[in-house]
């Protein structure tokens, strides 16, 4: 199938999946970006929320994209920080965090962005606060798990606070100069004042109003918005901004803000996740070419490298409940216009 008919019969796809779901109330509505090689096409379908007036869904709202923080902020200044000689894959994390010995220390980055860093898979930290340990030795001096492949938030909160260190800067000003050498001019953690161009996340108790331009995640709420593994706020066009900027530096085709050796090594399977699908480095892999992350709030980024195709998914899948009805069949249904 030719390029523009592929962008064509994909976007019909997704607006018509979106309009089922907002038809039966299953969300507000939700924003898509089409695209491969120079060309691109937005969906968007409903609306925000009933607090935002009547506002629709458009290309340019910010949505929270939970843990798309992951590769759209953490893993890439990862990659920054190897190309530029302060961070090394696979050494261990008592080399950075020399305060110990804790547990964690043995743990290395490459096992963060794999997931199987055995660090504790809860994420709440609720228990820390009011306490006067540092976060990232708290994390460290946990007990271990058992070894293998386990989808952990607080291997990607850790990265986060080992970059700051790193570089003395907080995370929201390292991630906010990446992007804007990338071009992503909306892209931002939170905070973000409530208006129209920003969707309302989960309204989590009746009667009050909804998360709106702070972060959903408990866990990066109490760390003040910003943390490795959420906590960004973007839009559809700048989804599509950096999927481009993702696969230019994988085909190694003229400048990009990433190093293709680092990205094309991410894209490679490292450890099996299921049948049909591995992870690489912090992306999922599947055997038929392709790199996908989602998000929580009901957000997907879908690239196949072979061919430079892509979509980004924003929606507030959330807003109505943690039920999140028809967003297993919308992500089907962007991975399988890859496989058609």
């Amino acid at each position: 199938m030719r390029d523009g008919e592929w962008l064509a019969d994909t976007g019909t796809e997704i607006r018509s999946v979106l309009k089922v779901m907002v038809d039966a109330g299953w969300l507000p509505g939700g924003t898509a970006v089409v695209g491969t090689g120079s060309m691109w096409e937005f969906v968007a379908v409903g609306g925000l929320a009933e607090e935002c007036g009547g506002a629709r869904a458009a290309p340019d709202v910010h949505y929270d994209t939970a843990s798309l923080t992951k590769v759209l902020a953490t893993w890439p200044l990862v990659g920054r920080a190897v190309a530029g000689g302060v961070l090394d894959l696979d050494t261990h994390m008592s080399e950075y965090f020399p305060g110990g010995p804790y547990p964690g220390g043995e743990v290395t980055v490459r096992q963060v962005l794999t997931h199987t860093s055995r660090l504790n898979p809860v994420t709440w930290l609720e228990c820390y606060a009011g306490t006067n340990t540092d976060l990232a030795e708290t994390i460290l001096a946990e007990p271990l798990e058992e070894a293998g492949y386990h989808y952990i938030d607080r291997g990607f909160i850790l990265l986060g606070l080992l970059l700051e260190r790193l570089f003395g800067t907080p995370l929201d000003q390292l991630a906010a100069q990446m992007w804007a050498e990338s071009g992503m001019s909306a892209t931002t953690y939170g905070p973000l004042p409530r208006s129209a161009s920003v969707a309302p996340t989960e309204r989590r108790i009746p009667g009050t109003a909804p998360t709106w331009g702070v972060v959903h995640d408990e866990a990066a709420a109490l760390m003040g918005g910003i943390a490795g593994h959420a906590g960004v706020f973007s839009t559809a066009i700048d989804l599509g901004v950096f999927a481009r900027e993702l696969i230019r530096a994988h085909n190694d085709d003229g400048p990009a803000f990433l190093d293709t050796g680092y990205v094309r090594q991410s894209w490679t399977p490292e450890i099996a996740v299921e049948v049909g699908c591995s992870r690489g480095l912090a992306w999922l892999v599947t055997d038929d070419g392709l790199v996908y992350h989602n998000g929580y709030t009901g957000t997907s980024l879908v690239l196949h490298p072979a061919t430079g195709r892509y979509v980004g998914l924003l929606t507030n899948a959330v807003h109505f409940g943690r039920r999140k009805t028809g967003l297993d069949d919308l992500r089907a249904t962007v991975l399988a216009a890859f496989r058609s």
